[in-house]
């Protein structure tokens, strides 16, 4: 497989455990990108643009990113708070009146951004036509009867969590999130990452799909715990329902489903521009810096740990953030960022001053850990490792 692009003396290993991942682990088209100390250390490429297709991947190809969307979103409402004009402690009903319906009037800002909220479901799931309009899913979760007190369990909100934080930043900026992303971060930092994607730059997305692969070496030969098995089979469990708040969930290739802007699930990006962002949340790039030392301190502050009533696995979460743990093991103790279902993944490790991003065509079964992204996780540890000459 040829590889293109660049790294920098020592991030080798990172460009082979990248072309590993085409030859042993099915990867159609992907690409990763890391920075260390706000510098580009790794930007590579390889593959087709389309999982389905033979147009090769450019090195400014984007892809749908699934889930890792929500480490970019809750940024937005991490700034809000850094600026003054959203409490953390606060009732989200104090900014959104029509969200204390059901009892939700002590339910904070903190227990959406840590997945306690207890909205992780949709009594009546959405539509793609409904999913797809910005009012109807703040509306519905709004409205929406929590499964558990909020603040007391916590449990993936797959897709629910973005409606929450749209319908917060909207009453707060008076902007939806897309909006608010575009113009405070991806603008003064030059990012290929959208959340609405632009008519003018949908040529440079690629088509997704599912690819299977084999398990690398040293990867759980187990399979699934029954318990987690059953949760996915149960259409009445947490689990299930979770992630069929739209019904049918929509073809991530429509060109109406990229152009709308769900904060949980659609975002676009390149390699590249995941890394960047990280880049600016823990230190400066070219002049930007996002997140003052609190801040950072917060996204990684433990919000929730634990059994998870949705993924059925433990899992630990700071504001917003996946944090390093079983379910999604990152570089290092400190890491926070966020998985995309199936492939993409971006992180930040302050302590080893990296930032990483990873994005692929080709979508695994995977929900946390793809065997991908940790293959390329071993290599930047192996590479911090390894003595400089």
């Amino acid at each position: 497989m040829d590889v293109n692009g660049t790294v920098a003396e020592g991030f080798e290993p990172v460009k082979d455990a990248f072309a590993r991942n085409f030859t042993g682990l099915g990867e159609r088209g992907a690409a990763v990108a890391v920075y260390r100390d706000g510098r580009r250390v790794v930007d590579l490429w390889a593959g087709t643009r389309d999982v389905d297709g033979t147009e090769p991947w450019e090195r400014d190809t984007a892809q749908v990113v699934r889930s890792a969307t929500k480490g970019v979103a809750a940024a937005v409402a991490l700034l809000l708070h850094q600026r003054g004009e959203l409490d953390l402690d606060a009732p989200v009903a104090a900014y959104w009146p029509e969200f204390k319906a059901h009892g939700k009037e002590r339910l904070l800002v903190r227990h959406v951004l840590g997945h306690r909220a207890g909205l992780p479901v949709l009594d009546v799931p959405l539509t793609p036509q409904e999913a797809l309009d910005p009012e109807r899913g703040p509306a519905a979760v709004a409205a929406q009867r929590p499964v558990w007190e909020p603040g007391t369990a916590h449990g993936y909100h797959a897709l629910t969590y973005g409606w929450l934080l749209d319908g917060l930043v909207r009453r707060v900026t008076g902007r939806w999130t897309g909006e608010w992303l575009a113009e405070e971060v991806a603008g003064p930092l030059g990012l290929d990452l959208w959340l609405g994607l632009p008519k003018e730059v949908a040529g440079r997305v690629g088509r997704t799909g599912r690819v299977d692969g084999p398990e690398p070496a040293g990867a759980l030969r187990a399979r699934p715990k029954r318990s987690v098995t059953a949760a996915y089979e149960d259409p009445d469990s947490l689990t299930r329902r979770a992630f069929a708040a739209i019904i049918p969930f929509p073809d991530q290739n429509d060109p109406a489903y990229r152009a709308a802007a769900l904060p949980a699930t659609n975002g676009i990006a390149t390699a590249d521009a995941l890394a960047r962002f990280y880049a600016a949340l823990i230190g400066e790039v070219d002049g930007v810096r996002l997140f003052d030392p609190a801040t950072v301190d917060l996204a990684r502050a433990e919000e929730s740990s634990g059994p998870d009533r949705v993924l059925v696995v433990n899992t630990r979460f700071g504001l917003g953030y996946m944090l390093h743990g079983t379910a999604s093991p990152l570089l290092g103790p400190g890491s926070f960022g966020h998985p995309g279902r199936g492939g993409a993944l971006g992180f930040a490790d302050p302590e080893a001053r990296i930032a990483f991003g990873y994005v692929t065509n080709g979508f695994r079964r995977t929900v946390t850990a793809d065997p991908r992204a940790q293959a390329l996780i071993r290599a930047v540890r192996t590479s911090l490792d390894t003595p400089r000459r």
